[in-house]
């Protein structure tokens, strides 16, 4: 089933902001500073942090890597919050859209994945460890991810993330 992108950001606008949220956050916590963010508008993208080039692998891949960990992270805790309120009501419902909102947009972008592609090169060029090389597949994984959202990806990860509550 087809739906527009567009359409799916406004209905999931919640996701976005949170997942713009936390590349601001770890481009505080890894001492990055940030020029502008924009938490949702109407567009392509949905939503942007620019801030200063990192001068780390480590700050390229937290800030870069921050939506996975801080939306992954809320949509299990929101799942939480919902599975205690009373069942059918407004409240869990608004728990388990925002939850379900946040799993969706919790893969990292291409672009993001290309900046720690990028990076990480670089760090091998200097003579780095190679441990880089564990890039590649985690990269890879991601680049695939945000492929398959035609096939309801991002969905069927917000509802595995929703499912672990259920497990626990």
């Amino acid at each position: 089933m087809f739906i527009p992108g567009w359409l799916i950001s406004i209905f999931t606008f919640p996701g976005i902001i949170i997942h713009e949220w936390a590349h601001k956050k770890f481009c505080d916590w890894s001492r990055v500073n940030v020029n502008k963010v924009v938490y949702f508008r109407f567009g392509n993208p949905a939503g942007y942090v620019l801030h200063e080039e990192p001068k780390t692998y480590k700050q390229t891949f937290l800030i870069s890597v921050g939506p996975l960990i801080i939306n992954s992270f809320a949509t299990i805790f929101l799942s939480f919050l919902a599975s205690g309120a009373m069942p059918d009501s407004f409240f869990q419902f608004f728990l388990l859209w925002i939850a379900v909102s946040a799993g969706m947009h919790s893969f990292p972008s291409d672009h993001d994945m290309s900046n720690i592609l990028n990076k990480s090169k670089e760090e091998l060029r200097n003579g780095s460890s190679k441990l880089h090389y564990l890039t590649y597949p985690f990269v890879w994984l991601i680049f695939i991810a945000n492929k398959l959202r035609f096939l309801w990806f991002d969905l069927i990860w917000a509802i595995m993330l929703i499912s672990i509550v259920n497990i626990l």
